[in-house]
């Protein structure tokens, strides 16, 4: 049986679309964390079918954005002696900074390596963004 202890103070990050946990997890540097967190991949969800969670036994600051972007339907609670005390309901950002690389070897962001990576959703139905500088348009699962 699966055990998996209850947060006293952390966050739950929910309703990933399975096989993006991982993902998720790597990018917060969770395999070098020192405090508890769970993993838990392929979990049975009536909303979604399959779905990955992820629980951090700590309060950690982290850019929502990205979350939005490898998946906008994901939530995460933040949990306070035990209690959800916030619900947050991911989205597409419209507008993201230094998340997203140009790919345009043309791009001043590309030679001018001062300047902030700045994306602007294009079409949130296709997840595109389009480069501030010189309009490239890349996928937004694409960092």
């Amino acid at each position: 049986m699966l055990k998996i202890e209850q947060i006293k103070n952390g966050i739950v990050i929910d309703h990933i679309k399975a096989g993006l946990g991982i993902r998720i997890f790597n990018w917060l540097g969770l395999d070098k964390a020192s405090y508890t967190v769970a993993l838990i991949q392929n979990a049975n969800s009536d909303k979604i079918g399959k779905k990955d969670i992820i629980k951090i036994d700590n309060l950690i600051q982290f850019n929502l954005d990205v979350l939005g972007l490898i998946d906008p339907n994901i939530t995460v609670c933040i949990i306070e002696n035990e209690t959800v005390t916030k619900k947050i309901t991911m989205k597409l950002p419209l507008r993201v900074e230094n998340v997203l690389i140009c790919k345009n070897p043309r791009c001043i962001s590309s030679t001018e390596k001062y300047l902030n990576h700045i994306f602007h959703l294009e079409d949130a139905h296709q997840r595109t963004y389009r480069c501030e500088y010189c309009d490239e348009i890349i996928l937004a699962g694409e960092f």
